[in-house]
C-alpha cells in the first residue's frame, strides 16, 4: 500500500495473449497491490495465460465491448477494496512504467482522476505512429469537448486512466455505454460532480498487436461523442434529464 491506500490495476483484455506478459513486466514493483484481468470473450489464450501468471481473472461469456469491460473492472476492484484503481491496457499500447506518476496525485489527495495524454507532447502522437486522420480527429473532438465542458484537457480519448474510489462510488458509470464512448461519458460525469482531473504526458505507441479502431468504428465513435455532448447540454439546461448524469 502507498500512503495506506490499496491500489488495484485493472486490465480490460481482448486477445492480449501476445502482449500480456510484456505489459505485466513493465509494471513497477511495489506500486500495485492486486491485478485484475477481465477478459471480454477473447478467441486466443489470454485467459489461460492470465491464470498461469496468477492474475485474478474474470471471463465475460460474450463480448460486452470496451465500456462493458470497464464496468466489470471497476466494480470488481471496488469489491476487492481498492482505494485507487488504475486501468492498464494489456495490449501494451500505454506505458505501464508511468504508473507511479499516474498514481501519486490521487494517493496524495490532490486529484480524483489522472489521465495519460498523448497530446501534451507536441507532435509526439504523430512520431509514435498515430495515423494523421486519427490525430486530426482527436484534436477536433477534444476542441469540441473543451468548448462544451470547459475542462481544458489536451486529450479525451486516451485509455490510460486512474480513478479514486470515491469517484467510482459517486458517478453512475454503470449507466454508461458498453462501447468506446464510455470514456467520454465518465468525463462528463466527473465534470458534473466537480472531481479534480490531472493529465500527464505519455508516449504514443502504434504497432501490430495494439488495439486500434478502424475508420468506420472511428466515425461511429465521433458521432457518439457529439451525441453525448448534446445530452450533456440538454441535461444542463433541464430540457431532458439523463440518469447517468445525476
Amino acid at each position: 500500500m502507498k500512503n495506506g491506500k490499496k491500489i488495484i490495476a485493472v486490465l480490460p483484455a481482448y486477445n492480449a495473449e501476445k502482449t500480456l506478459r510484456l505489459t505485466l513486466g513493465d509494471i513497477p514493483e511495489g506500486w500495485v497491490d492486486e491485478i485484475i484481468l477481465v477478459d471480454d470473450a477473447s478467441t486466443d489464450n489470454t485467459v489461460k495465460l492470465s491464470r498461469k501468471l496468477g492474475l485474478y481473472t474474470i471471463i465475460h461469456p460474450y463480448n460486452r465491448g470496451y465500456g462493458g469491460n470497464q464496468k466489470t473492472c471497476y466494480m470488481t476492484a471496488i469489491n476487492h477494496g481498492a482505494d485507487v484503481v488504475i486501468m492498464v491496457h494489456p495490449d501494451h499500447q500505454y506505458d505501464p512504467s508511468l504508473i507511479p506518476e499516474m498514481l501519486e496525485p490521487i494517493i496524495n489527495g490532490d486529484y480524483d482522476a489522472v489521465f495519460g495524454s498523448r497530446m501534451l507532447d507536441q507532435g509526439g502522437a504523430l512520431r509514435g505512429g498515430m495515423p494523421r486522420w486519427k490525430y486530426v480527429s482527436n484534436k477536433f473532438l477534444t476542441f469540441l469537448e473543451n468548448i462544451i465542458l470547459k475542462l481544458k484537457l489536451t486529450e479525451y480519448h486516451s485509455g490510460f486512466r486512474a480513478y479514486s474510489r470515491r469517484l467510482l462510488e459517486t458517478v453512475k458509470y454503470q449507466e454508461n455505454s458498453d462501447d468506446f464512448v464510455f470514456d467520454t461519458e465518465i468525463i462528463v460525469q466527473l465534470k458534473i460532480h466537480h472531481f479534480r482531473v490531472k493529465e500527464i504526458a505519455i508516449p504514443t505507441r502504434y504497432f501490430k498487436e495494439a488495439s486500434s479502431v478502424g475508420l468506420r468504428r472511428s466515425i461511429i465513435y465521433g458521432l457518439s461523442i457529439v451525441m453525448v455532448m448534446g445530452q450533456y447540454l440538454l441535461h444542463k439546461m433541464w430540457v431532458k434529464r439523463f440518469v447517468k448524469f445525476t
